[in-house]
């Protein structure tokens, strides 16, 4: 007995021993690195039907996190985010050659959009990454980014160095992974099909299931529907003022989801304009998505109603959230 013990306290040691020295590790490295990437060759033609299209998506994606009071995309603090992952920052993506990605080529800026990893070799573990977007919606958001358009005119202005957190390095090392660059075409939703339109919509273009599924750690970014709680809510995030704001089910569960709740109209009202039916309005960090058309905005109701359903009260969890902080 007294063998077993101690072969079981040696086993143990060893255990601790190496998470310490893992820990120390982490510590000291930061987030990991790669080899600088070899990316494709890819050139991409500036029509105005590109800068248009590229336009709706970074109203979506980049604006949200990229601009600053200014509306140019010089990078700003990402106030959303809950303070477990440490303070963070977005970057410059303006055209300008030293701060931004003036220097990118069309090829490097979709091989990060699509894996995380910039042309450096460096990781980007916070970067929504985009492995389902079609190949004609990236060339347009490149499109978009060497355009015209103020947003996205050189600028050095940036905003501090982002302090990642231990967890969010040890995540960066453990559950966050650069995504592997896809290897075949990815072409656009058959536009006729509401339902393949509205996940396509919701998942590849808005990125919503990261929001209002059941965990901000336990997602599948290429098999979207694999996500823990897809759909089901209840995530915690900073609102306004700092105060917590747990994301809504959006799946059909007739008790706790968005059933009996919204009719198609006001679905696509409360995304659209930020109201929800009973009068009450969206909080931050949801925002009107007006760029989306009615018909998109109807695809992802259309769509949601496929996704199986999730009981979970977000009303009595945000209760619960209020009556501890009082």
């Amino acid at each position: 007995m007294k063998k077993v013990m101690k072969i079981t306290g040696l086993v143990l040691s060893g255990i601790v021993l190496m998470l310490v020295v893992f820990c120390v590790y982490v510590a000291a490295v930061g987030v990991p690195t790669y080899d600088p990437p070899v990316v494709p060759k890819i050139t991409v033609e500036r029509t105005p039907a590109r800068v248009a299209r590229g336009e709706v998506i970074a109203q979506i994606q980049c604006m949200e996190c990229h601009a600053n009071k200014e509306n140019r995309l010089t990078g700003k603090y990402l106030a959303e985010v809950p303070s477990l992952f440490g303070k963070l920052y977005s970057k410059n993506i303006t055209q300008d050659k030293e701060k931004g990605i003036g220097k990118w080529t069309d090829g490097e800026i979709i091989y990060f959009l699509r894996t995380g990893v910039r042309r450096d070799g460096s990781y980007a573990p916070i970067m929504p990454q985009y492995p389902n977007m079609a190949d004609e919606d990236l060339k347009s958001v490149v499109a978009w980014l060497r355009s015209d358009r103020f947003p996205v005119q050189a600028t050095s202005q940036e905003a501090p160095p982002t302090e990642l957190s231990f967890v969010s390095k040890v995540l960066a090392h453990t559950l966050m992974k650069p995504l592997p660059y896809p290897q075949q075409f990815i072409g656009l939703p058959d536009s006729t099909d509401q339902v393949a339109l509205g996940k396509y919509t919701a998942d590849a273009i808005g990125d919503c299931f990261a929001c209002h599924s059941g965990d901000m750690l336990d997602q599948d970014k290429v098999h979207t529907e694999k996500t823990a709680g897809y759909y089901g809510g209840g995530i915690e995030m900073v609102g306004e003022g700092g105060k917590p704001v747990v994301t809504a089910n959006l799946t059909f569960d007739e008790e706790t989801g968005i059933a009996k709740k919204y009719t198609k109209e006001q679905f696509i009202q409360a995304v659209k304009g930020g109201v929800r039916p009973d009068g009450s309005i969206l909080q931050y960090p949801m925002s009107p998505k007006m760029m989306l058309s009615d018909r998109e905005v109807g695809a992802i109701f259309e769509y949601l109603k496929t996704v199986p359903k999730i009981k979970n009260d977000i009303a009595k969890k945000r209760a619960e959230i209020q009556l501890a902080q009082k």
